[in-house]
């Protein structure tokens, strides 16, 4: 493990990160809300450190997997450490551990958030906020793959360490091939759902925020009132459409773009469909008993409606809300809080297990049952027609484990800040799986300002984890990533990384 190697490429994703700022710093000097200056001054800050940084650690050794993983889980640290100087320096934000926990919420697009009244941000911070989202939604380092040939060479560890899911797909041969792919569909879909929001009568500040927020399931809105500050029928179910959109695997999406569309074939998209759709008519049901004038028609439509956004807002984990759940019956919360454990497709930019994983606990368990039945039989675990291998299997099981261990963890550290059972569930739930809102004193309607500096950095830590699939980060705490012993190898990662 080297660290020169590991700040070389950290000092570069900074470089990218300082860059991205002066376009928010661009957004400033438009509204001209006084805010331009600590933007482009965050934005040098970072630029220099980088190159800086870049300067003195160039190398020409290989680098090895497990730097791979270090540069993922630092990088995204990084990114969020300096993501958090706009807030400090234009005053946004006060405290350096609010600014870090609001930040590494938009990279990791988490949308907890600890500001009290966002409309009164100014617009380049909340273009940032959701700017940070949408750069964290597809990856920073996918991106930075797409865009810097020189990590292309030896990128797919990294790009297995970062993106979402359990096997990340290589629709071309080179990895930077996969990576503008993957950019170009993303950047696609939204800009058709930014289109359609000013065809709702949005105007294009709040289209083009609430699009990166979206796709990047992220949640991060320049409203209070979140998606329920638009009264409008058609911009909610757009949104409904693209947070739907959001969570299928994007290979998905880029075959459909290129002519051989193959969504229902594919298991787990039918899967993540159904849970939505029953969630949704269970929610929509349940709180017809609350709704005002449910007995009309507009009372039902509205309680279906808000049924249907709930479910693919909590699915897809991307947090936005038309209504508060929370006065909702018990038992509608209670299926929100369940449907925290879900998340997205692998290959989306959704949180939670992903929904794949809940396919093969699914049937890895009905292969149980069976095995008592038939003690003898040779009982093998599909995703559609393809045999899943038992080391897969095994990896799920683990991985499972792993998130309801962090989440029990994170659960009982927040109880240890007097927190009470519903709002330390809800808390621990919604950062590790990246959904935002949860439950008790941090619901549809609340943030997570009040909270202990301790506690925020708790649950800041809890995103980070969830973002990046537990065992990227947590592989770093093992001694043996960080000494020589157990390591059978020094290849590349996927060739040779040289520096001139």
């Amino acid at each position: 493990m080297s660290p020169r190697r590991i700040l070389n490429v950290v000092a570069l994703l900074l470089i990218f990160v300082g860059v991205s700022m002066l376009l928010s710093g661009g957004i400033a000097l438009y509204f001209a809300d006084g805010d331009a200056s600590g933007i482009f001054l965050s934005a040098a800050i970072t630029i220099g450190v980088g190159v800086v940084t870049y300067a003195g650690t160039r190398f020409h050794e290989d680098l090895g997997s497990r730097e791979g993983f270090a540069i993922v889980t630092f990088g995204w640290t990084a990114i969020a450490v300096f993501g958090a100087l706009p807030y400090l320096l234009t005053g946004s934000i006060q405290g350096i551990v609010p600014a870090f926990f609001e930040s590494m919420s938009g990279f990791t697009t988490t949308g907890a958030t600890v500001v009290t009244d966002i409309e009164a941000l100014p617009h380049g911070i909340l273009f940032w906020r959701s700017f940070t989202q949408w750069l964290g939604g597809m990856g920073i380092i996918v991106l930075a793959i797409a865009i810097l040939p020189y990590l292309g060479v030896g990128g797919m560890q990294l790009f297995k360490a970062e993106v979402p899911g359990l096997n990340p797909e290589r629709l071309r041969p080179r990895i930077t091939q996969t990576a503008k792919l993957l950019w170009f569909v993303y950047l696609g879909l939204t800009v058709a759902q930014a289109c359609l929001y000013l065809l709702g009568g949005m105007d294009w500040f709040d289209a083009v925020n609430h699009s990166f927020s979206t796709l990047a399931t992220g949640g991060f809105s320049t409203r209070n009132a979140s998606m329920a500050a638009f009264d409008s029928r058609y911009i909610q179910y757009v949104t409904i459409v693209f947070m739907y959109l959001a969570g299928i695997n994007f290979s998905l999406h880029f075959r459909a773009a290129a002519g051989r569309p193959i969504y229902w074939k594919d298991a787990e998209l039918r899967l993540y469909t159904f849970i939505i759709l029953i969630a949704a008519v269970t929610l929509g049901t349940m709180s017809l008993a609350n709704a005002p004038g449910a007995l009309s028609w507009l009372g039902a439509e509205q309680a279906i409606r808000d049924g249907l956004f709930t479910a693919a807002s909590i699915v897809t984990t991307t947090g936005f809300v038309t209504a508060d759940y929370e006065l909702w019956i018990p038992s509608a919360q209670f299926l929100v809080f369940a449907l925290m454990f879900t998340g997205g497709m692998a290959g989306s930019t959704g949180g939670g297990v992903k929904i794949v994983r809940v396919l093969l606990i699914l049937e890895n368990a009905w292969i149980e049952v069976r095995r008592h039945l038939h003690p003898r039989a040779i009982l093998l675990a599909r995703v559609g027609k393809r045999v899943v291998r038992e080391d897969v299997l095994f990896n799920v099981l683990g991985f499972v484990i792993l998130y309801i261990t962090l989440f029990g963890a994170g659960a009982f550290a927040m109880s240890l800040f007097g927190m009470d059972l519903a709002t330390s569930l809800g808390a621990s739930a919604a950062t590790v799986g990246n959904i935002g809102p949860g439950l008790g004193g941090i619901g549809a309607t609340d943030n997570y300002a009040w909270m202990p500096a301790g506690a925020q950095m708790v649950l800041t830590f809890l995103m980070l984890v969830g973002r990046l699939e537990i065992y990227t980060v947590l592989l770093l705490f093992h001694p043996e990533t960080w000494t020589n012993r157990g390591a059978t190898d020094r290849r590349p990662i996927g060739g040779r990384l040289t520096r001139s």
